[in-house]
């Protein structure tokens, strides 16, 4: 059986909360009871259609060990593995498309080895995405703010907004890439430049909202994880070419949303006692070419 069909059969059985018991008559937790714990924690009504659900594995598996990461890539899977973290919460794609679907894939043999550790090694892979975000506060602004030490900078006006007292650019930044070891970051923008407001988007950056808040008279920065060349990094080009006091900040999409799911770990232990959980990083993916 490939994961795709492991994975059709899975999400039906996702709500069943069925308990499992070990050799000794002692009771584990399965996946599909954690999957339980976080809808009713979560805050919001669940969503009907989302990308929140059982990637891969079977939800009935007994849970040894919980961990959260930013994104499942196989080094990461096989350190859960490793680490006899058999249930991985991942915030973004498993299969490299947001919606996790795999019928473009099912003969690559790099799906393939994927497919088969997972299987091979029991593991199950749930989506914890859209929900998140959805949270309130939204998980993952709330773990990057207290990993920047951003808590106190915040506006109380507009959540994604900071509040600094005029910090050049090159040192804010440095300040940035310092706080959350960051080998490589993309900066457009005068080294020299007042930043005194900051908007923040983490994650992906798209051309609508990007521009909108690059367009605001009183943001000097945005930062966010990427974006597309030609949408919001050439309008950041444009508008300083223009005559205009702005800056753009690329930290990457994993570094921009990797300590949300650091801070999702301790979340879950605040319900999740009968298994341990723990944070497991993406690697960066780019270093510093001298």
């Amino acid at each position: 059986m490939n994961t795709g069909e492991i994975s059709r059969r899975t999400i039906l059985l996702a709500g069943a909360g069925l308990a499992a018991t070990t050799t000794r008559g002692e009771t584990t937790l399965t996946g599909a009871e954690i999957i339980e714990r976080i809808k009713k924690n979560v805050g919001v009504p669940w969503r009907a259609e989302t990308v929140d659900r059982v990637i891969a594995g079977d939800p009935r598996t007994p849970v040894k060990g919980i961990a959260t990461t930013m994104m499942s890539t196989l080094d990461v899977i096989q350190r859960c593995a490793a680490a006899g973290k058999n249930f991985i919460v991942t915030h973004e794609p498993t299969f490299w498309l947001h919606q996790d679907t795999v019928d473009t894939v099912r003969d690559n043999a790099v799906y393939r080895r994927k497919a088969e550790f997972i299987r091979e090694n029991n593991l199950v892979i749930f989506r914890f995405h859209d929900h998140w975000h959805a949270h309130r506060p939204d998980g993952i602004a709330t773990g990057m703010m207290q990993a920047l030490g951003w808590e106190k900078n915040g506006d109380p006006q507009d959540p994604r907004v900071f509040v600094f007292p005029s910090i050049p650019l090159a040192q804010f930044a440095k300040g940035v890439a310092s706080r959350l070891k960051i080998r490589t970051m993309r900066v457009v923008g005068d080294p020299a430049l007042p930043v005194r407001r900051v908007a923040a988007n983490w994650g992906y950056l798209s051309q609508g909202p990007g521009i909108q808040l690059l367009a605001q008279p009183d943001i000097d920065v945005v930062i966010c994880g990427e974006a597309r060349e030609w949408e919001v990094v050439e309008y950041a080009q444009d508008a300083i070419a223009a005559g205009q006091a702005k800056a753009l900040i690329l930290m990457g999409h994993v570094v921009s949303e990797q300590s949300g799911m650091k801070y999702c770990a301790e979340w879950l232990k605040g319900f999740v006692t009968e298994a341990p959980v723990e944070f497991v990083p993406a690697p960066e993916p780019f270093e510093r070419v001298a």
